[in-house]
């Protein structure tokens, strides 16, 4: 993808977060689903880091999906969609500051026009990176975004609250020390509450928060969020389960009982390859 398409995309990107209101930012995880996400009229994308996991048939979160694993399927989504798109780069694939550097600059070549990183580690025994360096590896990732030749959205993300460590004060801290370190959106997964989301909202003000929803706790309608500040809302997983859910269903129903009631209402196969076909 050329210099010249990623910087319409980046400032699209940036755009969405700058203006009045609030965006739906849906997460496909593969060409299919971006197609038929871009088909419905949505303004800009993110992948899904479980969502690629699950199409591996991988666990997410535990470092088994390689950074070349992510950036291909990124990759795979810029290409099969016109419409600006920003990366689940998880913790940036290492510890290091400059490894989280180098991913932001090999997300740029892969055709994203923002991503995010986050403070999870990838180890259950150990969660979550140490504040200082936490914040260290968002300054690293900052730097990187700002020496590319186009706008590039960096969204830094505290992990704690779905980690077991429901701790909002440090939460905010984190958030806050990410702003200050120049991240552009901030994003703290678990918040579940109307207070929790306003507190978080306030205390980066006036950066634009990303929250997520579908994940079965703290499920808000678009105008309490807009009501409570928040400027973006993710799906993460959500819609990736929400396609392997009736597939599941639809096996069970075939092993268990033998029939295929599961095919009654489905979109047809015409629809389907009339759509991929544009």
């Amino acid at each position: 993808m050329n210099n010249t398409s990623l910087a319409i995309k980046g400032e699209k990107l940036r755009e969405l977060h700058r203006r009045e209101g609030i965006f739906v930012i849906p997460n496909p995880w593969d060409a299919g689903s971006a197609k038929i996400l871009t088909h419905l009229g949505f303004e800009a994308l993110a992948t899904t880091s479980a969502g690629l996991a699950f199409s591996l048939g991988k666990p997410d979160g535990l470092g088994v999906v390689t950074r070349e694993d992510a950036l291909a399927n990124a990759k795979i989504i810029t290409e099969a969609t016109p419409l600006p798109v920003s990366g689940d780069l998880e913790n940036g694939y290492g510890d290091d500051p400059a490894v989280c550097a180098e991913t932001i600059r090999l997300a740029a070549d892969a055709g994203l026009a923002g991503c995010s990183i986050e403070d999870a580690t990838g180890d259950p025994a150990d969660p979550i990176y140490p504040f200082e360096l936490a914040v260290q590896r968002v300054s690293a990732a900052v730097a990187a975004a700002r020496a590319l030749p186009f706008p590039f959205t960096l969204t830094a993300r505290a992990e704690n609250l779905i980690h077991g460590r429901p701790d909002l004060k440090d939460v905010i801290n984190r958030l806050v020390a990410f702003a200050e370190a120049g991240a552009d959106v901030l994003f703290a997964p678990g918040l579940t509450t109307r207070e929790e989301i306003g507190a978080v909202v306030r205390a980066v003000a006036p950066r634009p928060v990303s929250v997520v929803m579908g994940l079965g706790k703290g499920n808000f309608s678009l105008d309490e969020l807009a009501a409570l500040g928040v400027r973006r809302v993710s799906l993460g997983s959500t819609l990736s389960r929400a396609a392997y859910a009736p597939f599941w269903h639809a096996a069970q129903e075939i092993r268990r009982h033998g029939t295929f009631e599961f095919a009654k209402g489905l979109i047809s196969y015409s629809e389907f390859n009339s759509l991929f076909a544009t």
